[in-house]
C-alpha cells in the first residue's frame, strides 16, 4: 500500500508459520474449538475477532464451533463474559461483569455469519444500557443491571462504533479486511441508517 521496502517474503512466510502454529495448538480437538492459550480448555471472548482479522473465515467449521462454544459457556443474559472468571487462574476474584465490547464482537460475528437479526438484536440491546448521556462503562453487570468498571470506556464506545458501521455497511470493515463476504442474501443491500 505505501511501496515502503521491507522483507515482505520473509514476513509471509513467519504469517504462515504462526498461522500453522495456532491453528495446530490453539485448536483443542477435544473441544472441537479454538482456546484462550495453547493446552488450555478455556475459551476467551477475544477469539470472537478471529474471523474479523482475516485468521480463518467466519464459516471455516473450527470458528462456527469456537461462536458456538461462547454462546454455551461465555453469555450471561444473552452478554458476553471475556472468559470464564470462576475457572480462570488470574489472582483476580470470580464474577466481574461481561465486558461489553466482547458484546459487541459477537454482534460483529453474527453479522460476518449471516446472522444479521441476532447482531440487530444484540447491538440493539447493547445501546440500552448507555447511560443517560450515552456513554458506557467497560463491563455491565448482569445480576444488578447496571454499569460497571472504568467509566467512560473508549474500548466500549470504540467496539460500538465498529459494530455499527458493520452493521450500516455493505461491505463491512472487517470483511474487508478478512476478504469474505457474508452469505445472507437479504443483508447484502446496503441497510437503511436507523435513528437511535
Amino acid at each position: 500500500m505505501f511501496k515502503l521496502p521491507g522483507p515482505i517474503e520473509q514476513w509471509r512466510e513467519t504469517r504462515e508459520r504462526i498461522h500453522t502454529d495456532v491453528c495446530a495448538r490453539g485448536f483443542n480437538a477435544d473441544l472441537g474449538t479454538f482456546v484462550r492459550s495453547y493446552g488450555s480448555k478455556e475459551l476467551d471472548a477475544s477469539l470472537l475477532l478471529l474471523p474479523a482479522i482475516g485468521f480463518l473465515p467466519p464459516h471455516d467449521p473450527r470458528i462456527v464451533a469456537t461462536i458456538a462454544a461462547i454462546e454455551r459457556r461465555l453469555l450471561v443474559k444473552g452478554l458476553v463474559l471475556r472468559y470464564d472468571s470462576a475457572t480462570a487462574r488470574d489472582g483476580l476474584p470470580a464474577g466481574e461483569g461481561v465486558f461489553l465490547a466482547c458484546s459487541f464482537w459477537l454482534a460483529d460475528a453474527y453479522l460476518m455469519l449471516g446472522r444479521r437479526k441476532e447482531a440487530l438484536h444484540l447491538f440493539d440491546h447493547l445501546l440500552s444500557l448507555r447511560n443517560d448521556v450515552g456513554l458506557l462503562s467497560e463491563e455491565y453487570d448482569p445480576r444488578s443491571g447496571r454499569l460497571v468498571g472504568n467509566f467512560p470506556q473508549a474500548f466500549s464506545h470504540l467496539a460500538l462504533v465498529n459494530t455499527a458501521s458493520n452493521l450500516a455497511h455493505y461491505r463491512k470493515p472487517a470483511e474487508q479486511r478478512a476478504e469474505h463476504r457474508v452469505v445472507d442474501k437479504p443483508s447484502m443491500q446496503p441497510a437503511k441508517p436507523e435513528v437511535y
